[in-house]
């Protein structure tokens, strides 16, 4: 038995700690061999027992007995009487319903918003014909005016205010050079009187 622990310390599938407690287990008094009890806790698998035992031609009643158990799939039991089904569909039903419910209370509130919307929009005071106000000059259907008028209206103005800026820059620019002039006549004059 120890053999074989030695065997799959060795082959790193089981640590001392793993070992000392299956052994531990036969010391107490269980019966199974090795191998057993440390498939049943989980150290190893049957294949890896299997596997090492092969490569280290370990004798044959050293190894665990394959035993295939058919397995049985455990099924929970519907309870299917009557009572059951009938809550079943009486709860989907109910379900069913306030969903419904809902829907159409939501469709019914989203009517009586839009007719509240619309009601409000035919109280608002009528403007006439904004458009034709806006632009006279235009049929419909044009975004901006083209006519001298409007654009005398819009724009005309500053083209006048803009003309009397430049005037006024070239009057200032025309002073300025005059100054100009006389500043640099008076450091000639003070040149001069300072040479004599």
């Amino acid at each position: 038995m120890i053999r074989l622990g030695e065997i799959l310390l060795e082959a790193n599938v089981l640590t001392k700690r793993q070992l000392s407690k299956a052994l531990a287990m036969q010391e107490v008094g269980d019966k199974r061999r090795l191998g057993e009890i440390l498939v049943e806790l989980g150290y190893i698998t049957v294949e890896d027992l299997a596997d090492i035992m092969m490569l280290n031609g370990h004798p044959q009643e050293d190894r665990l007995p394959v035993v295939e158990e058919p397995i049985v799939p455990t099924v929970q039991p519907i309870d299917i009487s009557e009572n059951v089904v009938m809550k079943t569909k009486f709860a989907l039903d109910l379900k069913t319903m306030i969903s419904a419910a809902v829907g159409i209370a939501t469709l019914v509130g989203f009517w009586y918003a839009l007719q509240a919307d619309i009601q409000e929009a035919k109280e608002l005071p009528k403007i006439g014909n904004i458009y034709s106000q806006e632009y006279p000059s235009r049929p419909e259907g044009y975004n901006w005016p083209r006519s001298y008028e409007q654009y005398k209206q819009q724009v005309g103005q500053l083209q006048t205010d803009m003309d009397d800026v430049l005037d006024l820059l070239d009057e200032y620019e025309e002073k300025i050079d005059e100054l100009e002039k006389q500043v640099t006549n008076l450091r000639i004059q003070l040149a001069n009187k300072r040479d004599k």
